[in-house]
């Protein structure tokens, strides 16, 4: 019942992903038809605009917090939602857990880059994050690159205004400390204008930033495909042009396009979740569920947990987590 175009998109979604080992199970009230896929009645919606925390905790039979449970208690191996972000954050956080030794989960975002995607992570989770939370960010999003893009020794950054170590604000030099001193393939800082060049598999920043880039990025692409489109419609002559590049500009728009991917994974939590954009097409939502099952095929959640118990904890800074978070 998520996103912008549910619940029909989304169950179309499900029923082109229904195929060999993926069963899409859909969470909803007793009048969705889900074409013959499984159903499990919800009789409750958490709306887009409402107050994540206080929403899942006052709305335990909405669907996404149903859908939630079915993870945390084993019946279902991982959960997709296009709907409120933050409410999936909630829903997830209260519902599965963070994995022992996890500070704050994250969202790993795949974007476009020239060389193949790039992990941003946190891409919306925390807006506010101190040193050692990013260190976290960056094993986690190695897991990522390494599981899910098939990586190996993924290199790591640190998003910043500039490559110089001592360049940024207190928790960007503070980061780029414990990141120096960390077993991962850190290279150094990287800025906003080389996040499509492919500088790194990995780019570790706190939610805030992450979700302003991310979302530049996403708008840049749209506009940028928007305006070529236009133009190779103004004139008889660019109407050639464009029938000629087409098939380079179908190859541009694929790489550059959100729907590639469907959505990120929520990390560090003991089972997993995949956040769909919002305004996810049916072709979106399958890539989303197909994207998940990928997640759950390579144990991410297992390998997270793996990192985290051993090197991570040891050098992560204080050793209690967040009270807010418990």
């Amino acid at each position: 019942m998520g996103g912008d175009r549910a619940p029909d998109e989304i169950v179309a979604g499900a029923l082109l992903a229904s195929v060999g080992r993926v069963e899409p199970i859909l969470v909803g009230p007793p009048e969705l038809d889900c074409g013959g896929l499984e159903h499990v009645i919800a009789h409750d919606v958490v709306g887009m605009h409402e107050k994540p925390v206080d929403a899942v905790r006052a709305k335990p039979g909405s669907s996404l917090v149903v859908a939630c449970r079915l993870v945390a208690e084993g019946k279902a191996d991982v959960v997709v939602s296009a709907g409120n972000t933050g409410a999936v954050l909630a829903a997830s956080l209260f519902t599965m857990r963070r994995v022992r030794g996890i500070y704050r989960p994250a969202i790993a975002a795949p974007i476009p880059a020239m060389r193949g995607p790039t992990v941003l992570v946190d891409a919306g989770a925390n807006a506010d994050a101190r040193p050692e939370h990013l260190l976290q960010f960056a094993y986690m999003g190695a897991v990522f690159a390494e599981e899910i893009l098939a990586i190996e020794r993924p290199v790591v950054r640190l998003l910043s205004i500039g490559e110089e170590a001592e360049k940024g604000n207190e928790l960007t030099r503070q980061t780029h400390e414990l990141l120096a001193a960390s077993d991962l393939n850190f290279v150094g800082n990287v800025e906003s204008r080389r996040l499509l060049d492919g500088a790194a598999d990995v780019v570790v920043c706190d939610g805030f930033t992450g979700n302003v880039a991310l979302k530049t990025i996403e708008g840049t692409s749209n506009t940028l495909l928007n305006a070529l489109r236009s133009e190779a419609e103004r004139s008889w002559r660019a109407k050639l042009g464009g029938l000629l590049l087409r098939p380079a500009l179908r190859n541009l728009r694929h790489q550059l396009d959100p729907d590639t991917y469907g959505g990120a994974y929520l990390l560090g939590l003991r089972g997993l979740a995949v956040i769909a954009h919002g305004n996810s097409s049916r072709e979106a939502v399958a890539n989303a569920i197909r994207y998940a099952a990928l997640g759950v095929e390579h144990r991410v959640v297992e390998r997270v947990a793996e990192q985290m118990g051993s090197r991570v904890v040891a050098s992560a800074g204080p050793k209690n987590p967040d009270r807010m978070m418990r």
